[in-house]
Parts: C-alpha cells; sequence; structure tokens
C-alpha cells in the first residue's frame, strides 16, 4: 500500500492516491530543441511558425521555473504556456496572489535581454500584480 506509513484518515489516503495517478509526470522540452527554437525566434526573418514559437516561449517558462523554483508567481504567457515559479506563498487553488502575464513576443524579449522589465511594464506590454511579481532580477534568462 502506497500510504502505510501514513497516520491520515483512510478518505485522505484514498484521495492522495486517486491525485497521483490524475497528475501527468512534468513535461519537459528537450534544452537543445528549446535554445534552438529561441535562436530561431531570435534570427527574425520570416514569422516563426507557431509550434517553433510555442516551444521557444514553453522552453523559456520552463528556464524560468528551473532558475526560480517556488509557487508564488504565475507568469502567463497566452495561449503557449503558464508556470508558477518564485519562493514564497504556495498557490493551490483560485486566482494566484501575485501575476505576471504578456503575450509571447514580449516574453521572448525580456528572457533574452532585449527588453528591460520597467520598459515592458510602462508600455503596456506586461502586466504585473502582486508582491512577489517584479522579475527582472532573473531576467534576462537566456542568451541568444
Amino acid at each position: 500500500m502506497l500510504f502505510a506509513s501514513c497516520r491520515r484518515p483512510r478518505s485522505v489516503r484514498r484521495t492522495a492516491m486517486a491525485y497521483s495517478r490524475l497528475v501527468p509526470a512534468r513535461r519537459r522540452i528537450d534544452p537543445a530543441a528549446g535554445a534552438r527554437a529561441v535562436r530561431r525566434w531570435a534570427a527574425g526573418g520570416p514569422a516563426l511558425e507557431r509550434r517553433a514559437l510555442a516551444t521557444a516561449v514553453r522552453f523559456a517558462l520552463e528556464e524560468l521555473t528551473a532558475c526560480a523554483p517556488g509557487r508564488a508567481v504565475e507568469v502567463r504567457v497566452p495561449p503557449y504556456g503558464v508556470t508558477q515559479a518564485v519562493s514564497g506563498a504556495v498557490h493551490r487553488r483560485g486566482t494566484p496572489p501575485s501575476v505576471v502575464e504578456t503575450d509571447a513576443d514580449t516574453w521572448l524579449r525580456l528572457v533574452t535581454g532585449r527588453l528591460a522589465w520597467a520598459d515592458a511594464v510602462n508600455d503596456g506590454a506586461l502586466h504585473a500584480s502582486g508582491e512577489r511579481c517584479d522579475l527582472s532580477a532573473y531576467l534576462p534568462l537566456l542568451r541568444v
């Protein structure tokens, strides 16, 4: 039995076991493929195909999570991805206390150092709310 040494009530054990079966393992983009997608985005040229843009954004989100582990801030880059990062208060349900939301191009410009955090906020290209939402200490994340 999975929770044999646990002193939780039976109903809690069943819920935990059911939850562990429903939650998939965290997907990880291959670092080489992610870096290649970011380089393709940085090279500019013709419009980047949606799949490559999604890979670049998700890879950058994963790098943020690796650099700043935690669940205090939710970073959203619709429609490509979302992650929770930065240590602090743990968010589990509902709207998180700190949220950062931006588009794919702005996110990639931020993580590659082509755009400063303050400039993105002032231009309205990035919406940040909450006490730990300033991610400027972690940027840039990637060198291209």
